[in-house]
C-alpha cells in the first residue's frame, strides 16, 4: 500500500448552466470514496448565468490514497512526474486538472473540468522538498497500479 505524503486533497468541479448537475456530480464522484460528502455552492457567471460549484476536501489517508489510485489509472499519469516542476507551487501544493467528460464515462484522464489540489507534506516546507515527495508518491502509485 503506497504511503501518502499529503495533508489533504481538494477536488472541485463547476456545473455550468448548459450542464446537468447530476452528470457533473457523477464525474467528480468517479475519483471519490463512496461516503465522501460534496459541498454545493451556487454562484453566477459574468452574464448572470448560474454556476454550481461542487467541492470536497479529503484529509483521511485512505481517502487520499483512493483518489490518487484512481488518478493513477490514467494512461497519461506518467506525464505528471515529468511536469511536477510546473505543478507544485511555492506553497507546496500540487495542482492537477482532470477531464470531466472522461470521468463521467468512468475513465481517469488528464484534461479540463475537475481540479485536484493536494497539499504535499514537506519538511522543511520548501517547494523542492515538496516536488521530491510528490514524485516519490506518484512513483509508488504508478508501480502499484
Amino acid at each position: 500500500m503506497p504511503s501518502v505524503p499529503f495533508h489533504y486533497v481538494d477536488l472541485r468541479a463547476f456545473v455550468y448552466a448548459t450542464e446537468h448537475d447530476q452528470r457533473v456530480e457523477d464525474a467528480l464522484r468517479h475519483f471519490l470514496p463512496e461516503d465522501a460528502e460534496l459541498e454545493r455552492q451556487e454562484t453566477s457567471g459574468h452574464l448572470g448565468d448560474r454556476i454550481l460549484v461542487l467541492s470536497t476536501r479529503l484529509e483521511n489517508a485512505d481517502d487520499v490514497r483512493h483518489v490518487l489510485s484512481t488518478v493513477a489509472e490514467s494512461e497519461d499519469f506518467g506525464t505528471l512526474e515529468d511536469e511536477l516542476d510546473h505543478r507544485v507551487t511555492e506553497n507546496c501544493e500540487l495542482f492537477v486538472s482532470l477531464d470531466k467528460q472522461a470521468a463521467f464515462g468512468g475513465e481517469a484522464r488528464l484534461g479540463d473540468g475537475i481540479t485536484l489540489r493536494a497539499k504535499v507534506e514537506a519538511y522543511p516546507a520548501k517547494r523542492e522538498a515538496a516536488v521530491e515527495n510528490a514524485a516519490d508518491a506518484l512513483q509508488q502509485f504508478q508501480e502499484s497500479d
